[in-house]
């Protein structure tokens, strides 16, 4: 018996090897794929520049390829316009130049393609990274306006929080979209809390890839009393637990007293010793800021109040509010 758990341990490191090889390995050809899509635009920009070419070459250089070297794709005249694009996006630009390499081919057309300024571009290739977003994923991101809802984040912190999360703003935010659920606009908490926990995956990709779902309900005994914690998550960077309380109005300064109640007995009776003090989310329908800055005002507690979507925003409107918040932060 002892021999076969050996035996399978050994497999397992063996299939992990594979795999990691296998990851180098996209990783080499993906970077070596940037690289030519680098240098071609840049060859089409620089004899475009000096009118050396003019449209009609490029489309010549897509059927001469096609008709000479038929076993490869992915260069009609199209795509070589966009890898001129593509240089003459990052060009300037070591920093960004350096990082896209990281990202495949389909994720830096979606960002060059879609984004506006140098900061939106920037945020979008150091995410796709580290939170690892697929194409889908990036393209929902971009829809959700990310960027905006981070660029402009009124998250209220309490010094409670900050004590534990120097950067907390940085890591939750004020508002989050799940349209994936498909809920309708009636729907009560546990409506609510079934479609999160049946959409998880991407619930997590919504929160942030740090965050490790423990339980639904999560039940804590409190004297002879039993009480259940709607959803509670761990924070890897934060090494922390992090318990969602759940509301489908508006949000209520008494909302806390639970949220604070579930917390002190999250830290009493299960956090382990080498841990940070639990955080507590309230994740409403909708809120008034000027309201939850009073709630939050002289907490102890470190609790922070968010609302949820149940719609894609309209980006336009959403860039517009950018721009009236940055303007008057100027101002």
């Amino acid at each position: 018996m002892e021999n076969e758990i050996f035996k399978k341990q050994d497999f397992e490191n063996i299939v992990t090897m594979i795999k990691q090889a296998r990851i180098k390995a996209y990783s080499s050809v993906n970077k070596t794929l940037i690289d030519l899509y680098y240098s071609l635009g840049k060859y089409i920009s620089e004899k475009v520049e000096s009118s050396e070419w003019g449209k009609g070459i490029v489309k010549e250089l897509a059927v001469y390829i096609s008709k000479n070297t038929p076993e490869l794709s992915g260069f009609s005249d199209k795509n070589l316009w966009r890898m001129k694009q593509f240089y003459e996006t990052y060009k300037n630009d070591e920093k960004l130049s350096t990082l896209l390499r990281e990202l495949s081919w389909s994720q830096n057309l979606q960002i060059f393609s879609r984004c506006k300024s140098y900061e939106e571009r920037e945020f979008y290739i150091k995410k796709s990274i580290t939170e690892h977003y697929s194409v889908r994923e990036l393209n929902r991101q971009i829809d959700s306006g990310l960027f905006e809802s981070y660029s402009k984040n009124t998250l209220i912190v309490p010094q409670s929080v900050n004590k534990i999360v120097p950067n907390a703003s940085e890591i939750f935010r004020d508002s989050y979209t799940l349209e994936f659920l498909g809920l309708p606009p009636k729907h009560d908490e546990k409506d609510l809390r079934k479609a999160l926990v049946r959409n998880m995956k991407q619930f997590i990709l919504e929160l942030g890839k740090d965050f490790i779902f423990i339980d639904e309900e999560y039940r804590v005994q409190v004297g002879n009393s039993d009480f259940f914690i709607d959803l509670l998550f761990y924070h890897r960077e934060l090494q922390c637990l992090v318990a969602f309380e759940l509301k489908t109005g508006k949000f209520e300064p008494e909302h806390l007293g639970q949220l604070n109640f579930y917390l002190e007995a999250l830290d009493r009776d299960v956090k382990k010793e080498k841990e940070n003090p639990s955080i507590g989310i309230l994740l409403c329908r909708d809120k008034d800021d000027d309201v939850v800055e009073y709630a939050l005002s002289r907490s102890l507690s470190p609790t922070m109040v968010a609302e949820y979507k149940l719609h894609l925003p309209d980006k336009h409107v959403l860039q517009q509010r950018l721009k009236l918040f940055l303007d008057n932060s100027e101002a």
